[in-house]
């Protein structure tokens, strides 16, 4: 899942949560922060954990599972997190007058990933608001969402061909990004001023026209060259990789000799998120 998904809102509070195992965890300090409105909600969360097994013999520790999610410093820590279900027995033992409105939110976000596997469109409909929310050009917009839908069609075929783990994906996706740009993806984040421990700072967030259109190419190329070469395994869909960047980038330069100038950029959308960080603390 993409970062952007990482984030769902709550009556102005927002809550973090990840995509594991097939279901949606979401932070349990997020979630007793917002149904107690306590200053400290770790220690509120550890001295109820206390209460209830001294009360009921229940250990809610058990109904979490430790993964890693974002802090407000950029880095990721792991952290109590529950799913769904074991969420809804961990509000119970909180006192609070929100927690049933809380519940039937709670509901209709984990239903909203259901809906979205059975029908992508409505995925792409909500990543589109998303940006809007966000403040970006309705025709660039366009052109990311297009580049997401092309995006998971490539992986699905890696998927399919037996490339696993998101390091392999990772590594065929700097060459695709070497052969378009000339630049690796961290080189190419450098350029946009991104940094590097703000892992939510997608790099395609922050890519003009031209650079989604190019990335669009390269992606697009190296997913037809695999199924028309059928091929399988690393080895083999990293030569793909390899020769479906080496299309775009051959129209990069072919472009930048008529403009005139670089097609990489440095320009960014680095100001969106100022902004919507001064909406937030309002």
């Amino acid at each position: 899942m993409e970062q952007k998904n990482a984030l769902v809102v709550f009556e102005g509070k927002k809550i973090r949560r990840i995509w594991h195992d097939g279901k949606w965890f979401f932070s349990v300090i997020d979630i007793v922060e917002v149904l107690t409105e306590s200053a400290d909600a770790k220690d509120y969360w550890y001295r109820l954990k206390k209460r209830e097994t001294e009360s009921s013999g229940i250990e809610l520790s058990t109904k979490c599972r430790q993964l890693k999610l974002q802090s407000s410093d950029g880095k990721f820590y792991e952290t109590d997190c529950a799913n769904t279900e074991h969420m809804f027995r961990i509000i119970q033992s909180i006192p609070s007058k929100k927690a049933e409105p809380f519940k039937q939110w709670l509901a209709k976000v984990g239903y909203e990933r259901v809906q979205e596997i059975e029908n992508p469109e409505l995925a792409q409909e909500r990543a589109k608001n998303y940006y809007e929310l966000k403040g970006y050009p309705k025709d660039w917009i366009e052109k990311r969402i297009r580049g997401i839908a092309i995006r998971q069609d490539l992986t699905d075929e890696w998927k399919n061909r037996g490339v696993q783990g998101e390091k392999n994906f990772a590594i065929l996706t700097d060459e695709i990004a070497k052969a378009t740009f000339g630049k690796s993806v961290k080189e190419h984040k450098a350029i946009k001023g991104l940094d590097p421990k703000f892992e939510n700072q997608n790099l395609r967030d922050h890519m003009t026209d031209w650079e989604l259109i190019l990335t669009m190419v390269g992606e697009k190329a190296t997913t037809d060259i695999t199924k028309v070469r059928n091929s399988k395994g690393f080895g083999k869909c990293l030569t793909a990789s390899i020769e479906g960047g080496t299309i775009a980038g051959n129209t990069r330069r072919e472009l930048e000799k008529k403009i005139g100038k670089s097609v990489v950029s440095k320009e960014n959308y680095l100001h969106l998120a100022k902004k919507q960080k001064m909406i937030d603390e309002r």
